[in-house]
C-alpha cells in the first residue's frame, strides 16, 4: 500500500470514529431526555421524547447500521480474522433493531425508559468493537482501501468539512461528499410516469422516514420514483428490511449529480 493510500485510510478511520462519537452523544442526549421525562411523571413529555428518539433512530442510527452492513462488513468478513467478528456485529444489529421495535411499540413509560437505556448500552458496546476491532482490521489489510469503501457514504462518516475520506470535496455541512447541497440545484429528468418523491431538499434526518412512509402508503402494484442527492444504498437496505420481498428497486439514473430509483410495491399473493 502506498503512503498516500495509507494516509487516506487513516483519515477515513478517524472520520468513522468521530462519527461514532457524534452518534453516541446524540443517543445519550435523547435517552437522557426520555428518562428525565419518565422520572418527572409527565406523560405528554414522555411520548414526545420517545417519538423524537424513535425518529432519530430511524433517521440516523439504523441507516448507519445498514451502511455498515453494505459497506464495511462484507470486506471485514472476507478477512481471516473477520468472519466471526462480523457475525457478532450483525447479531448486535439484530438486537438493536429489536430494541427499536420494542421502544416504538410500548405503551409503558417505565418500559420505554428501560428499553432506551438498554439500547444505549448495546450501542456503546457495539461502537467500541467497531472502533477497536473492525476499523483497525480494515486499515491494517493492504489489499483493502477503507477510504474507498467509505467513498460517498455519509451514513458512515457523518458531515465533514473539507475533503471526505473518499476524496470528494465537501461543504460546510450536509453530506460528507458534498453532494447534498450541490445536486438540489440540478434538474432531474422525467424518466417515468410514476409520481416522484424528491428528498434532496429535505434534512438528512427526515429522508428515510419520509420514504418509508410513502412506500407504506402505496397500494399494491403501484410505484414511485425516489430522487436523491447520492446513491441511497443504506436506504434501500432499510426498505428491504421493512418491506421484505414487497418492494423492487429499478435504478433509472445513477448519478453523477442526481440518482433516481423506481420503487415498485408488489402485489402480495393471498
Amino acid at each position: 500500500m502506498s503512503q498516500l493510500n495509507r494516509v487516506a485510510d487513516e483519515r477515513a478511520a478517524r472520520a468513522v470514529v468521530r462519527h461514532h462519537s457524534e452518534l453516541s452523544a446524540a443517543l445519550t442526549n435523547h435517552v437522557t431526555r426520555l428518562v428525565d421525562a419518565v422520572d418527572a411523571g409527565v406523560t405528554e413529555q414522555v411520548w414526545l421524547r420517545r417519538d423524537e428518539l424513535v425518529a432519530w433512530l430511524h433517521g440516523e442510527l439504523l441507516p448507519h447500521a445498514y451502511a455498515e452492513e453494505a459497506g464495511l462488513y462484507p470486506a471485514a468478513a472476507g478477512l481471516p480474522a473477520g468472519e466471526l467478528l462480523v457475525q457478532g456485529m450483525l447479531g448486535e444489529h439484530r438486537a438493536i433493531t429489536a430494541l427499536v421495535t420494542e421502544l416504538t411499540a410500548t405503551a409503558s413509560p417505565t418500559t420505554a425508559a428501560a428499553t432506551a437505556r438498554a439500547l444505549q448500552a448495546v450501542f456503546a458496546t457495539h461502537l467500541a468493537k467497531e472502533n477497536d476491532l473492525v476499523v483497525p482490521l480494515l486499515v491494517a489489510d493492504e489489499s483493502l482501501s477503507l477510504a474507498g469503501l467509505l467513498d460517498g457514504m455519509h451514513e458512515l462518516i457523518g458531515a465533514e468539512t473539507g475533503s471526505s475520506p473518499g476524496g470528494c470535496g465537501g461543504g460546510g455541512g450536509g453530506c460528507g461528499c458534498g453532494g447534498d447541497a450541490a445536486s438540489v440545484e440540478v434538474d432531474a429528468p422525467l424518466l417515468s410516469i410514476d409520481p416522484r418523491l424528491d428528498v434532496r431538499d429535505l434534512p438528512h434526518g427526515e429522508r428515510h422516514a419520509r420514504v418509508l412512509a410513502a412506500i407504506d402508503a402505496l397500494p399494491a402494484d403501484a410505484a414511485l420514483v425516489l430522487v436523491a442527492p447520492h446513491a441511497p444504498r443504506p436506504l434501500l437496505a432499510e426498505i428491504d428490511s421493512h418491506f421484505v420481498g414487497q418492494v423492487t428497486a429499478e435504478w433509472l439514473q445513477d448519478g453523477p449529480d442526481v440518482w433516481q430509483i423506481r420503487l415498485h410495491r408488489l402485489s402480495v399473493a393471498a
